[in-house]
């Protein structure tokens, strides 16, 4: 069984032991006119704000570099968090969150001119309540020529399962294709995991530029990435766990 990993402390699989995979050295390589056809706008869909980044730091990069319009659509403000703490209330957390990932974004070189954001403001923990609710909400906003690209479905957090329900929902409607990105599945999973769906697996290649960029980007969520002493709280997000998504390459289901 895969733990729901909402509020856990994420020790998981060794950056080691993944680059010993034999399954994830077997995944072969996509490029991103494979992943978007000529034409194609780009919507990110992330459950809070950060998995746009951790997931996508390195693909909005390659975006921007080549001018293909992105939609980024916050699905939560990230606010359940950072449970127990006394410092990044729900409150703060609805302020500092987006405004991490606006700095993020900003670190990654991304001008506001070659994006639109939009906020869905569902509240976090709870996307499973309001899936279909997302997927209208989606569906109000997308395009014939649109690619989705969010979390998977397995990836074993609740709000990221419900978020790519909702997409799949969404795109099975629109008849437009969908890019899965694990998250939470880098810390469960076994590397050789047959519950992952190496089938569908692409290694979309990072150079270190744009590793470099992402890596610095990931370091805007303070919120997630610093413990908290007065509560004697470790970070959400350890360095173990954010090592993990700071691999040469974005892992992808397609």
């Amino acid at each position: 069984m895969k733990p729901n990993l909402i509020n856990s402390q994420l020790i998981g699989t060794p950056l080691q032991a993944w680059n010993q995979s034999r399954r994830l050295g077997d995944v072969q390589p996509i490029g991103l006119d494979a992943l978007l056809p000529a034409g194609s706008r780009a919507v990110i869909v992330a459950p809070h704000p950060d998995d746009e980044v951790l997931g996508c730091g390195g693909l909005m990069q390659l975006l921007a570099r080549q001018n293909i319009p992105l939609l980024l659509v916050s699905v939560t403000a990230g606010t359940g968090s950072n449970m127990g703490s006394h410092y990044w209330t729900p409150q703060r957390l609805s302020i500092a969150r987006p405004l991490e990932s606006a700095q993020a974004l900003r670190r990654l070189g991304l001008d506001q001119s070659q994006y639109k954001w939009l906020h869905a403001g569902y509240p976090d923990t709870q996307v499973h309540v309001y899936e279909d609710e997302l997927t209208q909400f989606l569906l109000s906003y997308m395009l014939p020529n649109d690619v989705l690209f969010t979390t998977w479905r397995n990836d074993g957090h609740s709000d990221h399962e419900a978020t790519a329900r909702a997409c799949i929902a969404a795109c099975e409607h629109a008849q437009v294709p969908l890019r899965e990105i694990p998250i939470w599945a880098w810390h469960w999973a076994d590397p050789e995991d047959a519950r992952i769906p190496w089938e569908r697996a692409r290694k979309l290649p990072l150079d270190i530029f744009t590793q470099a960029r992402k890596r610095h980007a990931i370091q805007a969520f303070a919120s997630q990435i610093h413990a908290d002493p007065q509560a004697d709280l470790p970070p959400v997000l350890p360095a173990c766990a954010v090592e993990r998504l700071q691999q040469p390459f974005e892992l992808m289901f397609v």
